[in-house]
């Protein structure tokens, strides 16, 4: 990776492009260059059959310049430094800094190609790649570019290793809150790493982390746990504790919900008369029913405030088929003698 600076003082992980991909991507260009020149000196073959040799010879070196030097540049500053070779290659051609070129960079570019690549058949560009540090040409030394790689390969995420069964829950009063994120970062590989290191250096190395981590900490190990054991421990406790704050965070907001819409069911079906959630029923007092209230929580009713005068009695209604001493039966059906 190549520490590209920008003007705000931001380091930039850029990964050069090396001496065979920029070939290929040149060789593309040259391909697709050559064709379209070869079309177009066919058609002003054509067109200027009619003149004499000079203007011919006018038209032909105006041709060269418009397409092999012209049409390159042109693609380039108009892409902001990706060539149709660049695009198939996943390459890119930036400032110094980081930033898109311009007109002037892909200028000097082009006009450097001239003599490094199209007189001297790539000589001079092959050589100066492989000498510069960064894989940059005489033409990215001139104009302040480099040539990065766009595409980059997606990294792989190892799990960390798990501590012993015997050592889980063993660092559940530890205090994490003063070890920083990049102490973290530098155990975790190192434990999904540790494989591959060579045993003393391994090791070495899994005392000085652990050490950081006592310092951060003001625990101690348990006495005969090794440095990678204990390292592996602490890391699964802080992955434990996360896991169990995210679900904490999840539920509790579930939980709310649901309550809120238990007593909103609630309130709702009170003075609504059925007591259905969402305001159905008849007129009335009534009260919501046991489904849309908490289990273990009463309903809270309101007091009925009194009217002002009390209402009117209701004359009791008989039931069918009920008959009285006097008088018809009270559904006005006179059963035949």
């Amino acid at each position: 990776m190549s520490g590209v600076v920008t003007g705000d003082a931001v380091v930039l992980g850029l990964q050069p492009a090396r001496l065979p991909s920029r070939a290929l991507a040149v060789l593309i260009d040259l391909v697709v260059v050559w064709a379209a020149y070869v079309l177009v000196m066919i058609g002003l073959m054509v067109a200027t059959a009619s003149l004499d040799e000079a203007a011919v010879a006018a038209v032909s070196v105006a041709a060269f310049l418009l397409v092999l030097v012209g049409a390159p540049i042109a693609v380039e500053t108009l892409s902001h430094g990706r060539s149709l070779g660049k695009m198939a290659c996943g390459l890119r051609v930036v400032r110094d800094d980081g930033g898109p070129i311009r007109f002037r960079h892909a200028l000097v570019r082009g006009a450097m190609g001239i003599v490094e690549i199209l007189m001297t058949f790539g000589v001079v560009a092959c050589v100066a790649s492989l000498v510069s540090e960064r894989g940059r040409r005489l033409g990215d030394v001139f104009a302040g570019t480099l040539v990065v790689r766009e595409r980059m390969p997606a990294a792989r995420v190892l799990p960390v290793p798990p501590p012993p069964p015997w050592l889980v829950g063993r660092f559940a009063g530890l205090d994490l809150s003063a070890v920083p994120e990049g102490l973290w970062l530098e155990i975790r590989q190192y434990l999904t790493r540790a494989r591959e290191l060579d045993p003393g250096v391994g090791r070495q190395l899994a005392e000085r982390l652990a050490d950081q981590l006592v310092a951060r900490t003001g625990t101690p190990p348990p006495a005969g746990v090794p440095a990678e054991t204990y390292l592996a421990g602490v890391v699964a406790e802080r992955q434990a504790r996360d896991a169990r704050r995210s679900l904490a965070e999840a539920g509790g907001g579930g939980g709310v919900g649901t309550r809120a819409g238990a007593w909103t069911g609630a309130g709702t079906g009170v003075g609504t008369g059925a007591g259905v959630p969402g305001g159905f029923g008849g007129g009335g007092a009534g009260v919501a029913p046991a489904a849309a209230v908490p289990s273990g929580v009463s309903p809270v009713v309101p007091p009925v405030q009194p009217s002002a005068a009390p209402p009117a009695a209701v004359p009791a209604v008989p039931a069918v088929g009920s008959s009285r001493e006097d008088g018809p039966p009270a559904t006005g059906f006179a059963p035949p003698a």
